[in-house]
C-alpha cells in the first residue's frame, strides 16, 4: 500500500481536496459533500468543479461513496496518501513530555512500567494503549540461586540488572540435594554473572557438551540446571498489556456486533497482535498500519500505530495504539514516539 501510495500523482488542488476531506471526516465521522467541502476549502471553487475533482480521487482508488450518502469518505489508501505526504508532525510540549516522565518514572518494576504506559497511552489517546512484555535476552545476571521446594521442584531467583528479580519454578529430573543446588549456583554464579542472558545461555549450551564429555558431574548437574532455566526465561515473550480497549465500541465505525467481536477475540487470542507487533520489533522510529495493510481482518477497519522501546541501546519491546482509522494521526504519532522513549528511559533507569 505504501508502494502504491508513493506512485500516486496529485495536483496541488486535487491533494489539497483530499487532505481537507480527510481531515473533516476524521473531525465529524460522517461522508463529506461537494458543498460542504467547497467551504471547508478556502478555494474559489463551485461544487461541480470539486465534484470532477472527487471522481478523479475516486477513480484513483483514494476515497469512496458509500452508498447511503452522496458524500465521500477516505479509503485505506486515502489516508496512506494523508498519513505519508499531508500531515505535519509536532513534538509534544515538554510540560507534557515531563508529566509522561513522572508517571513512568512512578513505576516499581518492569511489569508496572509496562502497565503504567499502555494506561498513559491509552488516556491521553482515548484509544487501546498496548505495550509488549520486555524480551529479556538483553538483561545482565546479576545472581542466581536455587531454593529446594520438594524432592522434584526448585524455585530460581534470577537477580537481573539494573533493577529486576524473576522467580521460576523448575522440575527436575532426579532431585538435587541443598548442597548440591549451592554448588550448582556458586558455579553459575562463578562464570556468568555479568552477562547478558542471550550470552549466558549461549556458554551454557557450548560448555554442557564438553561437561558431559569430561563426566565433571558437578558443572554437568549445574549447567543442566541453567540450561532449563535459561530456555524458559529466553522464550519468545507471549504476552502484553492492553488497556482500553472498550472505548473503540465508542467509534461508529468499530460499533457493529460482528467486528468488535473479531476485534475483542483478538485481543484475546492476542498472537495476532503479537505477529503484527513483531514486524515493528526491528523497526526505526514510527510505524503505522492502516486498515489491511495489517493482514488480519480482525483490524480491517483499524490503525494501528507502534514504536519500539530500547533499553541500553537495544530494542526489547514494542508499544502503540489501535483505533478506528478515523483517528487524529498527527496527534497520536508524537505521544506513541514520546512514550517509546520515555519508557525506554525507565527500564533503564
Amino acid at each position: 500500500m505504501e508502494e502504491r501510495a508513493a506512485q500516486i500523482e496529485l495536483t496541488q488542488r486535487a491533494e489539497h481536496l483530499l487532505r481537507v476531506l480527510v481531515e473533516q471526516y476524521i473531525r465529524e465521522g460522517l461522508p463529506v459533500g461537494s458543498r460542504t467541502l467547497a467551504r471547508a476549502s478556502g478555494l474559489d471553487l463551485s461544487p461541480a468543479t470539486i465534484r470532477n475533482v472527487m471522481a478523479d480521487l475516486e477513480e484513483m482508488g483514494l476515497v469512496r461513496s458509500p452508498h447511503t450518502s452522496a458524500g465521500r469518505v477516505p479509503t485505506v489508501l486515502g489516508y496512506r496518501l494523508f498519513v505519508d505526504r499531508m500531515i505535519e508532525v509536532q513534538p509534544l510540549d515538554e510540560q507534557l513530555v515531563e508529566e509522561f516522565r513522572g508517571v513512568l518514572n512512578a513505576g516499581e518494576g518492569p511489569q508496572e512500567l509496562v502497565e503504567r504506559a499502555s494506561r498513559l497511552l491509552s488516556r491521553v489517546t482515548q484509544l487501546a494503549g498496548l505495550v509488549t512484555v520486555p524480551r529479556a535476552e538483553h538483561a545482565v545476571l546479576r545472581r542466581i540461586e536455587f531454593l529446594e521446594l520438594s524432592d522434584d521442584k526448585v524455585l530460581v531467583v534470577l537477580v537481573l540488572e539494573p533493577h529486576e528479580v524473576q522467580n521460576l519454578i523448575i522440575e527436575l529430573d532426579k532431585p538435587l540435594s541443598r548442597q548440591a543446588l549451592e554448588r550448582a549456583a556458586d558455579f553459575l554464579n562463578e562464570r556468568f554473572s555479568g552477562l547478558d542472558l542471550q550470552e549466558v545461555r549461549a556458554r551454557i549450551e557450548h560448555d554442557l557438551d564438553c561437561m558431559r564429555r569430561d563426566m565433571d558431574r558437578l558443572a554437568c548437574a549445574a549447567a543442566e540446571l541453567g540450561d532449563r532455566v535459561f530456555s524458559e526465561t529466553l522464550r519468545d515473550p507471549e504476552d502484553f498489556v492492553v488497556v482500553g480497549q472498550t472505548r473503540l465500541m465508542e467509534y461508529e465505525e468499530l460499533s457493529d456486533i460482528e467486528k468488535l467481536r473479531q476485534l475483542f477475540e483478538a485481543f484475546s487470542e492476542k498472537r495476532q497482535i503479537l505477529e503484527l507487533l513483531d514486524k515493528c520489533i526491528e523497526a526505526e522510529g514510527v510505524q503505522i498500519f492502516i486498515g489491511q495493510e495489517s493482514g488480519y481482518d480482525a483490524l480491517a477497519g483499524c490503525s494501528v500505530i507502534s514504536a519500539p522501546y530500547r533499553v541500553g541501546g537495544d530494542i526489547v519491546g514494542v508499544l502503540g495504539v489501535i483505533g478506528p482509522t478515523r483517528m487524529h494521526y498527527e496527534r497520536v504519532i508524537p505521544v506513541v514516539d514520546a512514550t517509546a522513549r520515555l519508557l525506554g528511559e525507565a527500564l533503564s533507569a
